[in-house]
This record gives structure tokens, C-alpha cells and sequence, in this order.
């Protein structure tokens, strides 16, 4: 997907983003030092992600991922994919349902359509509308929705 130039590579321009354009980036397995990490950022110590025995006997059945924590991989999921490699100018906006828990063990990727490009030269490049899916390794969506990003226009 991103194109090499004299410093580096880049990710795409605005202009090469076309409706409809579908990516899915590698896996990635959620494990207990994931949870813990994760809690030990945010100050998220809910009882659902950090205790096994509370967890056990909620609805849930055993701790899961914070929800944010899976967003947060599937971010970088999408950035690893080298669309945003130094043209992404900046995060706009971000619209999820979160539909199915993800556990330690589970393994996770993102899944990428382009639903709309919207040109804004008065800030240099133009919006661009991704669906977004966390997927799970059964095939059952975690999350989805959609995320606007500002990209850079081609010089």
C-alpha cells in the first residue's frame, strides 16, 4: 500500500484513497499483560478486566479486554498497514458499537473499508471516512463502526 520515496515511506494521499477500497491487517493475540498494562495506563482497574475470581461468576464468564484496549490495537493495526505513513494529518472522529467481548487468548485484526473521501484544501488535504470491524480469530465482530481521518493532499 505505501509507496517509498528519497526519505522514507509514505502512506497514501488523500487522492489515492477510493471508495470502496478494502484492508485487513495482520492479527494480534490479547494477553494477560495486555489487560494489566492496559489498566496500569488508564487507571482502569474495573474488576471485569483485572480479577479472575470477580470475573468467573459475572455475565462475562472470565476478565475481558477493555474495550478501549482493543480499539487502541486496531489503530495501530490500521497504521501498520502503511496507509497513514506520514500523510495522515490528523484523527477526526470515531463512531463504534462494541458487540462482542474479546478475552485473553483471543486474537484480533482490523478490517478497513473506505466510505467516503470529502476534500478540504483549506486545511491541505481532504477527510477520509473508514468503516472500521475488530474481528475476532471465529470470525465474530467485536467492535465496528467509523473513523474520520484528515490526510494530506498530494503536493
Amino acid at each position: 500500500m505505501f509507496k517509498m520515496e528519497a526519505d522514507g515511506p509514505r502512506g497514501l494521499y488523500f487522492e489515492e484513497f477510493e471508495i470502496g477500497q478494502t484492508m485487513r491487517s495482520r492479527g494480534r493475540t490479547i494477553t494477560e499483560a495486555d489487560l494489566v498494562q492496559f489498566a496500569a495506563l488508564t487507571g482502569d482497574y474495573n474488576p471485569m478486566h483485572t480479577d479472575a475470581e470477580y470475573s468467573k461468576d459475572s455475565f462475562m464468564g472470565a476478565r475481558v479486554a477493555h474495550g478501549m484496549l482493543s480499539l487502541s490495537y486496531a489503530i495501530g493495526q490500521a497504521y501498520q498497514l502503511g496507509i497513514l505513513e506520514r500523510t495522515v494529518m490528523g484523527f477526526r472522529g470515531l463512531d463504534m458499537k462494541f458487540s462482542n467481548p474479546v478475552y485473553i487468548g483471543d486474537t484480533i485484526h482490523a478490517e478497513l473499508k473506505v466510505t467516503e473521501a470529502k476534500e478540504a484544501r483549506r486545511l491541505g488535504g481532504g477527510l477520509v471516512t473508514l468503516d472500521l470491524r475488530i474481528v475476532k480469530q471465529d470470525g465474530k465482530i467485536a467492535q465496528k463502526g467509523s473513523m474520520s481521518l484528515l490526510m494530506m493532499s498530494q503536493p
